[in-house]
C-alpha cells in the first residue's frame, strides 16, 4: 500500500515504543500499536482510475458546500478522518499559482472556516471545452507578432486546500508551471479539512453534477460532467449552502 509523504513520521514512533510499553501494562502496548497502525491507515494514499471524461473530485469526503460567489460556483468537500487526505486534480491543467495564507484552525465543516488557513493552487485549464459549457474558443489574431506577451485567454479554477480543527500542515506537490493531468496527486492535508473548487466564471450551479451531502472519491467521482458529453449534464437545481 503507498503513503502520503510524511506518514511514517508520524506513525514511526508509536510502532517503535509499543514493543516496550509492554514492559507498562499490555493496554499501553496495544494502544500505542494501534495508533501506530491508525496513523498509517490516514496517509494511506491507495490508486485511482478517473473515468472517461468529466471534471473529477479533488478529494474523498461528502459534499459540504454548495454555493455560488459572483458569476462562479463553489464546491466544497469535508474530509473526516477516516477518509483518504490525497487531493487530486479536477482536470487536465497548468499550475499557475500556489498560494499559503496564514488562518484560523476552526472546524473545517463550520462556517467560520472560511477564516481557516489555506492554500489556493490556481489552475489553468488545458482543454475549456470539456469542463465549461459553451467554451468558444478566442480567434487568434494573425496580425500579432508571437512574441507578444499577452495574458492568457484560457480559463482559469482555483482548488482551496482548507486546514480544519486539528489539520495543521498542507502540504501541496505542485508548483508554478507545472502541468497536471486529471486526477493527477497534488498535495495532501494532514488530519481533517477540507477541499473546495472554485469553477471557472461559465460554469453555474446547475451545471454541477452532484448534490450537499453526497460522498465523493478523488479522482473518480464526477463532480461536473463535460459539456462534450451531450445529454449527461447532471442538475442540481438552486444552489444552497450545508
Amino acid at each position: 500500500m503507498k503513503f502520503a509523504p510524511g506518514a511514517w513520521k508520524y506513525a514511526i514512533w508509536p510502532l517503535v515504543v509499543a514493543p516496550f510499553a509492554v514492559l507498562i501494562s499490555v493496554t499501553a502496548s496495544v494502544v500505542s500499536l494501534a495508533l501506530g497502525v491508525a496513523t498509517l491507515a490516514f496517509f494511506r494514499d491507495p490508486d485511482r482510475t478517473p473515468p472517461v471524461s468529466g471534471t473529477v473530485a479533488p478529494a474523498d469526503g461528502n459534499v459540504s458546500v454548495l454555493r455560488t460567489e459572483g458569476d462562479r460556483a463553489r464546491l466544497g468537500i469535508f474530509m473526516n478522518v477516516w477518509h483518504v487526505h490525497v487531493v487530486r486534480a479536477p482536470f487536465d491543467a497548468r499550475v499557475v499559482d500556489v498560494e499559503h495564507i496564514d488562518g484560523a484552525n476552526r472546524p473545517a465543516f463550520s462556517k467560520d472556516s472560511d477564516r481557516n488557513e489555506r492554500v489556493h493552487v490556481t489552475l489553468e485549464l488545458e482543454d475549456p471545452a470539456a469542463v465549461v459549457p459553451d467554451w468558444q474558443t478566442p480567434v487568434e489574431d494573425a496580425s500579432k507578432d508571437e512574441s507578444d506577451d499577452e495574458p492568457t485567454t484560457a480559463p482559469t479554477a482555483t482548488v482551496t486546500f482548507v486546514a480544519g480543527a486539528f489539520a495543521r500542515r498542507i502540504h501541496p506537490y505542485v508548483e508554478a508551471g507545472d502541468r497536471l493531468e486529471r486526477g493527477q496527486r497534488i498535495g495532501h492535508i494532514a488530519f481533517g479539512s477540507r477541499v473546495d473548487v472554485l469553477f471557472p466564471a461559465g460554469v453555474s450551479g446547475d451545471d454541477i453534477a452532484i448534490e450537499p451531502g453526497q460522498s465523493t472519491t478523488a479522482g473518480e467521482t464526477v463532480i461536473l460532467n463535460s459539456p462534450n458529453d451531450a445529454g449527461e449534464i447532471g442538475s442540481i437545481g438552486a444552489i444552497g449552502e450545508k
